[in-house]
């Protein structure tokens, strides 16, 4: 008999990998000041912090240069991230990532995932992530919220509440990965699509 099976769409920066945490300890190791995670509260507004002109300068400084790699080889997993992940897939869920990403850091988003051992056969690195078709996503992007609620009616968005958004209509708020995995585990039943493994 086959395994139910829901489509988790994840986002990785903010949702599973700790991006401000790991941009602001670089940034206090290079520059020798005292950033911390909590000071962002915007999804635009890095460059200000940071100490850039704008967006592209602060991109241009994360890239990395022939001293170091990319801001996304430097990140942490955040709290409960690949427990949950481990376990959901245990279940028999298949973790889909689907995460934006500038062309630049395709290989080393790809060495992440290999590194941190994130349990996924199926990844995803595109500026419209509703193009990638899920029952259930997770995300924290101001802008990509909305599009998966209108583009996907069916399926069930979920918010990780981060200072930089704020509540979508028809999307679901989560806090943790305890909270998310409890609601994956809530609506297995009635939105599972009995694919076989």
């Amino acid at each position: 008999m086959a395994r139910t099976r829901l489509r988790l769409g994840i986002d990785l920066d903010g949702v599973v990998a700790d991006f401000n945490g790991g941009w602001t300890q670089l940034h206090n190791n290079e520059f020798g000041g005292r950033l911390t995670p909590d000071l962002v509260t915007s999804w635009d507004g890095l460059h200000t912090l940071g100490g850039f002109d704008d967006m592209e300068d602060f991109w241009a400084w994360a890239r990395g240069n022939d001293e170091r790699p990319s801001i996304f080889r430097h990140l942490d997993l955040l709290p409960g991230a690949l427990d949950t992940l481990r376990a959901l897939d245990a279940e028999g869920h298949r973790v889909v990532i689907v995460s934006t990403k500038p062309d630049w850091a395709v290989h080393e988003t790809m060495h992440w995932l290999a590194d941190n051992e994130i349990p996924t056969r199926e990844v995803h690195l595109t500026f419209t992530k509703y193009l990638v078709d899920c029952d259930v996503y997770l995300d924290d992007a101001p802008g990509v919220l909305p599009e998966l609620v209108e583009h996907h009616p069916d399926a069930l968005v979920c918010r990780f509440v981060r200072p930089w958004n704020q509540p979508v209509a028809g999307a679901v708020d989560v806090r943790d990965w305890s909270e998310f995995h409890a609601i994956v585990t809530e609506q297995t039943p009635r939105r599972a699509t009995g694919v076989a493994d």
